[in-house]
């Protein structure tokens, strides 16, 4: 195992979604021991603390196709500037949130970063959702499930352009790993967008290791380095019950293992982030218990 300099970062945003709770998320994290059992694997580990991040009730929705865009958008960017900064002094990122749209700044300012020496990132992304609408496809107008599309350059220009890179990452270079629940509206968005999508029917059919070593192999052409991009709802609400928006049916317990320990041993990770733990829903910080465990076994700890 390479001992890492591993910097945390809380993103206690909650604006991408209408369900509170997941704000919280990065302090269920430190409940559970995230710095100190990092460090008991051997690295170097430092907590930057929680950016701030207004609070919903003090701001105007905006725009119902894309609601508190302009706050998203400037949380990102603070995101991004940071992230780019930590991977400049040779750290590994750990972002940890929050809902999904926080990801925009954290890919942004890790490519950013990688951009600056010619090369470029690929993302692995595990998730219940695609999070591949716009505010013309939206249903719901949360930017959390628009995420990945302002990634890929579909979107609002706010989030499709931070630190003046259009797209941030390039469709071919991203994995969608463990989808079960996509609207019918982002449907056109994923076939056009030239992402790599396995579900959960691919996981069935081929096994959690099959599927990584592809989404793996598949990304890494033309890049240098990978983030992963943890929703904890691609794990199955039985394990892990306290998520932004739980969906049946998602992977267990050791699949979810043996992906973050296949992440582990292809030694591409640049950066990490963990995002939709939500205490409320939570049962004992269940989920934030096993979100550390899954950072664990992604930053190197193995059975023996």
């Amino acid at each position: 195992m390479t001992e890492r300099n591993i910097r945390i970062l809380g993103v206690p945003l909650d604006l991408g979604q209408r369900r509170r709770g997941v704000d919280m998320g990065p302090s269920a994290l430190r409940a559970a021991r995230l710095q100190s059992l990092l460090r008991g694997l051997g690295h170097k580990v430092e907590d930057a603390g929680d950016l701030p991040v207004v609070i919903p009730e003090t701001q105007a929705e905006g725009d119902g196709r894309a609601r508190f865009l302009n706050e998203i958008a400037d949380v990102c960017g603070a995101v991004a500037r940071r992230v780019a900064t930590f991977r400049e002094a040779g750290e590994t990122p750990l972002v940890i949130g929050g809902d999904h749209s926080i990801a925009v700044g954290t890919v942004a300012g890790v490519s950013h970063e990688m951009r600056s020496r010619d090369e470029k990132l690929g993302v692995l992304w595990f998730d219940a959702h695609a999070d591949m609408n716009t505010p013309e496809t939206t249903p719901s107008g949360n930017v959390h499930g628009m995420a990945l599309a302002s990634l890929v350059g579909r979107g609002d220009a706010k989030l499709t352009s931070l630190l003046g890179a259009r797209p941030i990452v390039d469709g071919p270079h991203v994995a969608l790993i463990g989808a079960r629940d996509l609207d019918e509206t982002e449907k056109p968005n994923v076939r056009d967008s030239g992402i790599h999508v396995f579900t959960m029917r691919d996981i069935d059919q081929l096994g959690i290791s099959t599927v990584v070593e592809r989404a793996i192999k598949v990304i890494s052409r033309g890049t240098a380095g990978l983030h992963v991009s943890l929703d904890m709802d691609f794990v199955d609400p039985a394990e892990a019950p306290g998520v932004g928006t739980p969906v049946p049916g998602g992977a267990t317990y050791r699949e979810a293992h043996l992906a973050m320990e296949l992440v582990a041993d292809s030694g591409l990770m640049r950066s990490l982030e963990i995002v939709e733990v939500n205490p409320i829903l939570d049962s004992e910080n269940r989920t934030g218990r096993l979100a550390v465990e899954l950072a664990m076994s992604v930053f190197g700890q193995r059975i023996l």
